[in-house]
């Protein structure tokens, strides 16, 4: 848990009176002295006619600066030169423990704007431009930066700041494991390690993070990640091992909290595992539509278990490459059940589409989302049912500037009309896969044509983007941020995907 957040009365005053702007900003400070001193010079201090609350917390710890970037709008040359140009001002360095952010021993890409560390499934994304700019070295330092937090932390947090400590994201290390060792290959140095292999301890670990509970639970039951179905599958589910308010959300968790019919603990639960699942905030997580009914611990996301299907086919890949046949039988035959479960519990024959899995109530949830794709991208979709997600895809979620998040407009970030760049990667990928290159090709030309059209007016690639009137996006608990690694790197891959 972040240190400032267990200030107590401080941290909640702070939060709540919103002083800072950003709820983001005061769990980023840094103390300029023990965290108890401070608190004993608070409570002595409030009491006094003239206390200033702001001031007190500028005279106690210092303020995150914000990442500003320094290009400016340059006609003459490419967007893909500015993006090449952008990394290096992305890129941290290793750096010393301070207030809630946890050092790296290595340097990283951040996404940019308010984001000032590294984020776990953003990386992925960002690393598929890495490797057109030809980063190998960025992409193997960050490989390796995850595997240190697998190593220290025992999984891989939503970000490298210990307010995130209690959840992870979307499981892409074994995508990112696989990249490596595309852009290196095999080395024929036999001191040089086999880039599959070396990262085959915090694979293992990854999997148990995930897995955790999975032999305790009984059918129909969960804890913590894992769901036993009631054919005796286990499945996944987003999770967060606290229940309170978001420390770098609280003001908005506690104001939702007040308009929710839910327990409190229940609510926060719900909120910060959506928040783990990268789409935060989306319908998607609603049980009728509204915020207050977030209800995300209790449903099994299609492509959750998607992306522990591909951990579960990778480690069966590289046990069987280092002799040990019988740890990848065994995973082969883990993949074969989820991919089986995926179909029995994920698709629906009527709709001809893929939907997320409520365990609770043992019905699918019938929010039509680009999670959809998933199944497609690493190919568990029979060709049948490809062709009829491609047509929805085609026919409902294809804009002019790319695909929409989901069918639902809310208000929220994750819901039409926004488009993201790390769902257009993988819709694109997922039409290849299927033969669908004419609807393939037309989101890669959306996309990009979006990418440039916001790009020559304002000189920033952001976020996130409105691909239905072709803008900058809204939504959300926070401005559109400008950067930004995911965008750079779906913008190079898709322009040098021939």
């Amino acid at each position: 848990m972040n240190a400032i957040y267990e200030l107590g009365e401080l941290f909640e005053q702070v939060q709540m009176n919103a002083i800072l702007g950003d709820g983001k900003i005061f769990p980023d400070c840094s103390p300029k002295t023990l965290l108890s001193e401070i608190e004993t010079d608070y409570i002595q201090k409030k009491k006094e006619p003239s206390f200033d609350l702001k001031k007190f917390v500028l005279e106690n710890f210092i303020l995150p600066q914000p990442l500003t970037l320094s290009h400016q709008l340059d006609k003459t040359i490419s967007i893909e030169q500015h993006i090449s140009s952008l990394w290096s001002e992305l890129t941290r360095q290793p750096s010393q423990q301070s207030g809630s952010f946890i050092p790296l021993p290595q340097p990283y890409v951040v996404p940019g704007g308010r984001f000032r560390e590294i984020y776990y499934w953003d990386s992925y994304f960002t690393m598929l431009g890495l490797r057109e700019s030809g980063r190998t070295d960025l992409i193997q330092h960050m490989v390796n930066n995850f595997a240190y937090l697998i190593d220290t932390v025992g999984y891989i947090p939503n970000g490298n700041r210990t307010y995130f400590l209690g959840r992870s994201q979307p499981p892409f290390f074994s995508l990112m494991v696989k990249l490596l060792h595309e852009v290196k290959g095999d080395s024929a140095d036999d001191e040089e390690p086999d880039s599959l292999a070396t990262y085959l301890p915090q694979l293992e670990k990854e999997y148990l993070f995930w897995m955790r509970g999975s032999d305790e639970i009984k059918m129909g039951e969960a804890k913590h990640h894992v769901v036993k179905m009631d054919n005796g599958t286990v499945l996944n589910r987003y999770w967060d091992e606290n229940n309170t308010p978001r420390p770098e959300a609280y003001k908005e968790d506690v104001e939702l909290s007040l308009r929710s019919k839910q327990k409190p603990e229940t609510l926060f639960r719900h909120i910060r595992a959506a928040a783990e699942s990268g789409w935060d905030f989306s319908s998607r997580w609603f049980k009728d539509n509204s915020f207050a009914s977030i209800y995300t611990t209790d449903l099994v996301p299609v492509d959750l278990n998607c992306l522990l299907f591909y951990l579960e086919k990778t480690l069966a890949e590289i046990y069987l490459h280092t002799g040990n046949r019988e740890k990848s039988n065994q995973l082969v035959a883990y993949a074969n059940q989820r991919k089986a479960a995926i179909k029995k519990y994920c698709w629906n024959d009527e709709k001809k589409f893929f939907f997320d899995y409520d365990f609770v109530e043992r019905k699918q949830k019938q929010s039509f989302t680009l999670a959809a794709a998933f199944p497609l991208f690493f190919e568990i979709a029979s060709p049948e049912q490809a062709v009829s997600v491609h047509e929805i895809l085609k026919n409902n979620f294809l804009k002019p500037g790319g695909m929409i998040t989901t069918l639902q407009d809310s208000g929220q970030q994750w819901d039409a009309p926004n488009g993201w760049a790390p769902l257009q990667w993988i819709c694109f990928k997922s039409l290849l896969n299927y033969g669908f290159e004419e609807t393939a090709f037309t989101l890669k030309q959306n996309w990009l044509t979006l990418n440039q059209t916001v790009y020559l007016k304002s000189g920033k690639l952001t976020e996130k983007y409105n691909v239905c009137n072709q803008s900058e996006a809204g939504g959300g608990e926070y401005p559109n941020q400008d950067g930004f690694g995911w965008t750079n790197g779906v913008f190079l891959a898709m322009t040098n995907f021939k």
